[in-house]
């Protein structure tokens, strides 16, 4: 149940649900319904102590209450103030108490279905045609008819268009440069490890923030999937991130067909023990050089088999890839044999 507060604040209309949490998801909701269900939003809201609306209360006259952020994001769309209660002070807006009680003597405890849907329907049905249209004890009315009569015209109008969803937490920053929100994890620059961050959460998207700097804006993903940043991670861990062979088999492809076939056979070169590391190492080198010299290397060391990081960074450091490789011609033609073998026609035909 909200309770709305003007000056002309004497109807006692309401708005009422059926909720089994507090949680600020449903609070926001809740507020957005009854702001519909009103046809306008007031000037001031009078919420209770509850976290989804006050995170620290305020006992004293020179305190100021710490608002839940959610909240605070919610009143500034929709064009409203807050006003908490004071702390153990339930006089303060006793006219929405009553209303509570009334509540549940008159219709909570004579209902006796337990289908929350039809329990909502039958609850709103009886808020419209019994609890607005009764003679209230106190202002002899009916509540909806003054409520028309003297309330409506304070309101402001509702937002046009119903705001996306939006919960701000806060978040640590783990040695993995991750954060988790929601059992899925999005990554933030490592510099800010053990930093807590304030994630700004819609159902698209995870925005965080330090303090108030823009940190990056994540696209949502479900739980136990990751968003990872490169530029993220320490300069170390950023290949580690990269686990499979499809991707680095990928990263040699946008270089050239050379060194496509180069990550393939280094991959290739062992049944047993995955080669991942080394064709990490080769292609991240080759990568920093212009990509002509980068696919003659490449060629060079499949011509000789050379699978080695530091024969191929030999290759490059000596400009061996410049030079052009020998005729295909002119090669060995056996497939196997001592590397210290000479060729037949390398013999003399006559024996002195």
């Amino acid at each position: 149940m909200l309770g709305l507060r003007d000056d002309a604040r004497v109807s006692r209309e309401m708005f009422c649900d059926l909720v089994f949490d507090q949680k600020i998801a449903t609070w926001l909701d809740l507020h957005v319904q009854a702001f519909e269900h009103f046809g306008g939003v007031p000037k001031v809201v009078v919420p209770d102590n509850l976290k989804s609306a006050v995170i620290r209360a305020s006992f004293g006259i020179d305190g100021d209450p710490t608002l839940n952020r959610s909240y605070r994001e919610l009143a500034r769309y929709c064009g409203f103030q807050i006003d908490p209660t004071p702390p153990r002070a339930p006089e303060k807006k006793g006219k929405v108490e009553s209303n509570v009680k009334y509540v549940c003597r008159n219709f909570l405890s004579t209902w006796t279905t337990v289908d929350i849907h039809e329990d909502r329907r039958q609850l709103q049905r009886w808020v419209a045609e019994i609890a607005g249209q009764r003679i209230h004890g106190t202002t002899g009315r009916r509540p909806q008819e003054l409520f028309e009569e003297a309330e409506l015209q304070a309101l402001s109008p509702v937002p046009a268009t119903r705001r996306e969803p939006v919960l701000w937490k806060v978040v640590k920053l783990h040695r993995d440069s991750h954060v988790q929100v929601d059992g899925a994890f999005y990554s933030a620059p490592w510099k800010l490890l053990g930093v807590k961050l304030w994630a700004r959460c819609t159902p698209h998207s995870v925005a965080l923030w330090n303090d108030d700097k823009l940190v990056h804006t994540h696209g949502r993903v479900r739980r136990g999937q990751r968003r990872t940043v490169d530029e993220h991670l320490p300069e170390h861990r950023r290949d580690l991130c990269h686990r499979s062979r499809s991707y680095w088999i990928e990263q040699a492809q946008s270089i050239g067909p050379e060194v496509e076939r180069l990550a393939t056979e280094i991959f290739d070169s062992d049944d047993v023990l995955l080669q991942l590391r080394r064709v990490q190492s080769v292609v991240r080198h080759l990568e920093t050089f212009p990509r002509e010299r980068t696919r003659k290397a490449a060629a060079r060391a499949l011509h000789y088999g050379c699978l080695d990081y530091r024969g191929i960074k030999t290759i490059l450091r000596k400009g061996l890839d410049l030079e052009p490789l020998p005729d295909k011609s002119r090669q060995r033609s056996w497939a196997s044999g001592s590397r210290h073998a000479r060729e037949a026609n390398s013999f003399s035909s006559t024996q002195e």
